[in-house]
């Protein structure tokens, strides 16, 4: 019995040793599902981890592709400022010829200039000479100043750009009496009157309407109105001067004193 009960302990130590060896299989199969489940989990990540290997290939194709095209667009605009350079350069080389050419063009001007005013000094001595020949003549011949508003009127002519206008004294017939209008140009038509002296307002307004009538009678006569009417007067006090150039403008009438001539002649 002693050795059934040896034998019996034995059987239980190996029973226990069998369940340790169970308990550690099962640890060992719990590990190894454990090992399987943490393999298929790396295997999902690592196919994740290769569609973002591919997508990031593709994304760096695209960069590539866009690089490429970037330094295509680099190149070419590299090109082009070049290009513009070249403009650049021509367009400062033309305004550099452009400023020697507006110097030298200043420099025509202001000897064109002095030669104008060389011009004008001439002509300023030309014409004092002239008009103290004219004077001579005016004293050795007596002229009236009627002529003297008649060469006024024709100077008046050509400075509007009428260089043939002639100025003269017309004779018209109003009801069979003889009408003298001492300043008169056909061509263009201007009709006006010459006086040596008004004194009063009234007088003025009496030369308006007599010249008034005279405008009249050569409107019926030729059919048409003048470019210009005018009332030379000699001398005025300044409120009969006054008075004159209000009436006169009443109706249209350039008024032309006796110092104005004088200026000119």
């Amino acid at each position: 019995r002693e050795d059934q009960h040896r034998l019996w302990r034995g059987q239980e130590g190996i029973l226990r040793e069998i369940q340790k060896i169970w308990s550690e299989v099962k640890a060992l199969r719990e590990d190894q599902r454990r090992l399987w489940e943490e393999v298929k989990g790396l295997g999902e990540g690592q196919v994740r981890l290769w569609e973002e290997v591919r997508v990031l290939r593709e994304d760096q194709r695209r960069l590539w592709e866009g690089q490429n095209r970037l330094w295509e667009e680099v190149k070419a605009l590299r090109e082009g400022q070049e290009r513009t350079w070249g403009e650049i350069r021509k367009l400062w080389e033309e305004v550099r010829g452009l400023r020697e050419d507006q110097r030298r063009l200043w420099e025509g001007q202001q000897r064109l200039w002095e030669e104008v005013r060389e011009l004008r000094r001439g002509q300023e001595r030309l014409w004092r000479y002239v008009k103290a020949g004219f004077n001579e003549l005016r004293r050795a011949l007596g002229v009236a100043f009627e002529d003297y508003a008649r060469s006024f009127v024709e100077f008046m002519l050509g400075e509007a750009g009428y260089p043939e206008a002639r100025v003269e004294r017309r004779i018209f017939v109003k009801r069979g009496e003889p009408v003298e209008v001492n300043i008169f140009c056909e061509d263009p038509l201007v009709v006006g009157e010459a006086t040596t002296f008004i004194k009063s307002a009234e007088e003025a307004r009496r030369e308006v309407e007599k010249l008034v009538e005279r405008v009249e009678l050569v409107q019926e006569e030729l059919g048409r109105k003048p470019i210009l009417t005018v009332l030379a007067v000699a001398r005025a006090p300044p409120e009969a001067a006054k008075a004159l150039e209000r009436i006169a403008a009443e109706h249209g009438i350039r008024i032309i004193l006796g110092r104005e001539i004088g200026e000119l002649f």
